[in-house]
């Protein structure tokens, strides 16, 4: 462990991996700090641009509101009627209280949030008009609320949210209040008062709009300090006139006591509307960008340990293994020349300890050449007397080994190996199978294909039963699928692979469709495929040639001769494709007729994959 402490790839490892970390670390502890600064930034202008525009939404409102009181106090009917009172006169009495309550109703009908309207007179009457039948409070005139509005020289008194109605006995919905004295036009005296209640869902709204997040609580408060409404459970919070409120008009941001509180006056009202966010709620995003650091830190660690682990071997393993070597050659053992790509000393060091040996050796090399080369033709001589069967036979049990194990995947891609070689070392010039079994050889080819593409590839093989039984040369199939798979599926990196193989009737023929929707060519590179595989038997140029001798020596240009051969010119193979669309390959056949001279039909022969 000592050596392993002192060796140039340890003290290499350690340096590397030190400095990575050390960048890693620096670059992500700044990036957060500035982080965090931008995100408190941005949170600081969204609330104060958030409670400007809460605020003016309740300035409209409010204005609204005043509007509908003046239509109220400022009718002349109604100021007349509550002025000049009648007096022992029931059908004046009855056609005063019809005026007002159609004064009341015009008000109540132009607002749809409007709950009830209620004009209270120093003598005592009182005129309602609301959603329903109303039962007044007999005490009204010894609530808090009612003095209020009595002291008032004539300007709205917004007296808050209540849970219910705080003059109808039957309404029981959550209520805002407003109110004002009404004032004989003539000599400018008092004659009672106009009390409106609206629903509260305009104001809790724009207080929703400046929550900030899910534990955010909004209070509405009065000049005086007192909580007119909110969106806490709790109305009366001791802690709530500790916090900071807005000066000279200006919202004001700030923390107190691990909370965001934003704060903000509305002029029309003489309200202070303040918003309170826990900093939990606040740093979520924070702690996303802490945790997605952490996680690229550590994965950027794991890189540099990698990478400081190849760069001190890259050091490290050339002189190791010269070492070896040196010991090798210690004990007479000269084996040969050391071959090192590395660092251009490394490199020279190296070529001068394969030049002495060499030389060394040389004699001895001579001596040993005749015996080697005696060895190696009994080897060659031993390999070629294997019997291919030993191998089939090797791989069944090696199938049969793994199925015992619960290797089920594995085992399935040994016995298609094992099928996929029996069938392919089996071969006579000119032999002829049915497409049936072309179909087999394809499936075990495809299992080893799929297996190894890990889920990229999605195979459908469907031939119907009537055609399977059709002449075709040996190894038609597997050449064009090994050409779809290895050009157009496997550079596929933006879809998942799909590989069609089935069988379409025409009136004469049969075509076999072997169609992929991978990477396609261009219409150049087809159609020059295409003009190749037309002339078969003529000049074919080099690069061409190539392209036709792909899957073990048996390529298209040869599959195109051999099903010439077997069918005529007529027959063969045609190449369709589109970049980024896909490739079909379609083999055309003639197709069996019975002996009625109609077509053949049957069930269909299926294989997904």
């Amino acid at each position: 462990m000592a050596r392993g402490f002192h060796s140039i790839q340890y003290r290499l490892f350690m340096l590397f991996l030190v400095s990575m970390s050390a960048i890693v670390l620096t670059v992500s502890i700044l990036y957060y700090n500035r982080t965090t600064v931008q995100f408190h930034e941005k949170i600081s202008s969204l609330s104060k641009q958030n409670v400007s525009q809460t605020a003016g939404l309740f300035d409209l409102l409010l204005k609204g509101y005043d509007s509908l009181s003046k239509s109220v106090i400022g009718n002349n009917d109604l100021a007349r009627i509550l002025s000049n009172p009648s007096v022992d006169s029931p059908a004046v009495d009855y056609f005063n209280d019809k005026a007002i309550t159609n004064i009341l109703a015009a008000v109540f009908l132009s607002k749809e949030d409007i709950i009830g309207i209620h004009v209270l007179t120093d003598q005592g009457k009182v005129y309602n008009y609301g959603n329903y039948g109303n039962v007044i409070d007999p005490h009204f005139a010894e609530s808090s609320w009612y003095s209020e509005i009595k002291q008032s020289t004539g300007d709205m008194v917004w007296l808050g949210v209540y849970k219910h109605s705080i003059i109808d006995q039957v309404e029981s919905d959550a209520v805002f209040a407003f109110g004002r004295p009404i004032f004989d036009l003539n000599n400018h005296r008092p004659v009672g008062i106009a009390l409106f209640e609206t629903s509260p869902q305009a104001i809790t709204a724009a207080m929703d709009n400046l929550k900030l997040g899910a534990h955010s609580q909004v209070y509405l408060m009065s000049s005086s300090g007192s909580v007119i409404s909110t969106t806490a459970q709790a109305w009366d919070e001791p802690w709530l006139a500790k916090l900071p409120r807005p000066a000279d008009g200006m919202p004001v941001v700030a923390e107190s006591d691990g909370q965001l509180v934003v704060a903000s006056m509305l002029p029309y009202a003489d309200w202070t509307v303040l918003s309170v966010t826990p900093d939990q709620d606040l740093n979520v995003e924070l702690v996303e960008t802490k945790r997605f650091l952490i996680i690229v830190g550590a994965i950027l660690v794991m890189v540099s340990t990698l990478l400081a682990t190849i760069f001190s071997r890259t050091i490290s393993s050339p002189l190791k293994r010269l070492i070896s070597e040196m010991k090798q050659v210690e004990i007479g053992n000269f084996r040969g020349s050391l071959n090192v790509t590395s660092y251009q000393e490394i490199n020279i060091l190296v070529a001068s300890f394969n030049q002495m040996v060499n030389r060394i050796a040389e004699l001895i090399e001579r001596v040993k050449i005749s015996s080697v080369s005696e060895k190696n033709a009994e080897l060659h001589a031993l390999q070629s007397q294997v019997n291919p069967h030993f191998l089939y036979n090797t791989l069944d049990m090696i199938y049969w080994m793994l199925d015992e194990k619960g290797h089920d995947r594995l085992g399935k891609v040994v016995l298609s190996l094992s099928r996929l070689f029996r069938y392919s070392s089996h071969w006579d010039e000119g032999a002829a199978v049915s497409l049936r079994e072309e179909i087999e050889q394809t499936k075990h080819y495809l299992t080893i294909i799929v297996t190894r593409l890990e889920g990229r590839l999605t195979v459908d093989v469907d031939a119907a039963d009537p055609w399977l039984n059709i002449p075709l040369p040996k190894m038609t199939l597997q050449p064009i699928i090994e050409n779809a798979v290895k050009h157009g599926l496997e550079p596929l990196v933006d879809r998942p692979g799909m590989l069609r193989v089935y069988t379409k009737e025409a009136e004469r023929h049969l075509r076999i469709m072997i169609e992929d929707n991978g990477v396609g060519m261009s219409a150049d590179t087809r159609d020059r495929l295409n003009a190749m595989l037309s002339r078969p038997d003529g000049p074919v140029r080099r690069e061409y040639e190539d392209e036709g001798r792909r899957g073990g020596g048996i390529g298209l240009v040869n599959l195109q001769r051999r099903i010439r051969h077997m069918y005529g010119e007529a027959y063969g193979l045609e190449l369709r494709s589109e970049p980024n669309v896909g490739t079909t390959a379609i083999i055309t056949v003639p197709r069996p007729i019975t002996k009625e001279g109609g077509a053949v039909h049957g069930s269909e022969h299926s294989y997904h994959g």
